[in-house]
């Protein structure tokens, strides 16, 4: 009986601790978008380029594609940055970058899922982006659920 409570209060704590990460990816792209609409394309990708910016929570960071798929900026992995990586599939095979570009596309800020490699645990694991097109730059933030 206790082991079954305890995975239920488990279960809805993972939950609620999920629930605040988007919270937290939405207002980190809101206030990407903030900055950009303030200071320009030029500043906003030099900033969300650099490893420890405002745009960074623990876990959670704003990346930017253009509306090909190209990566514009990247605060973890600087090596995507000029790569176009809308062709390139998730581990079950599904192109949720084109998602990305196409829920941006249709002007709607929303959410993509798909699988990529958590650098904290260094697993594939199930993750979630929020998408919002500014310009012609699309802001994300992703959190692993």
């Amino acid at each position: 009986m206790v082991f079954k409570f305890f995975i239920v209060f488990l279960s809805a704590f993972l939950s609620f601790a999920h629930a605040d990460e988007k919270d937290d990816a939405v207002i980190l792209v809101k206030n990407a978008v903030s900055y950009y609409k303030k200071y320009g394309k030029e500043k906003t990708l030099e900033t969300l380029t650099t490893a420890k910016n405002e745009f960074v929570n623990g876990e959670l960071y704003v990346f930017v594609y253009d509306t090909a798929g190209v990566m514009k900026a990247h605060p973890v992995n600087k090596k995507l940055i000029g790569k176009c990586l809308v062709d390139i599939p998730d581990v079950d095979g599904k192109l949720f970058r084109k998602e990305i570009v196409n829920l941006a596309k249709s002007k709607k800020p929303g959410w993509v899922d798909y699988k990529y490699k958590n650098p904290a645990t260094n697993k594939i694991e199930d993750k979630t982006t929020y998408v919002m097109m500014a310009g012609e730059l699309i802001f994300c933030c992703g959190a692993y659920r």
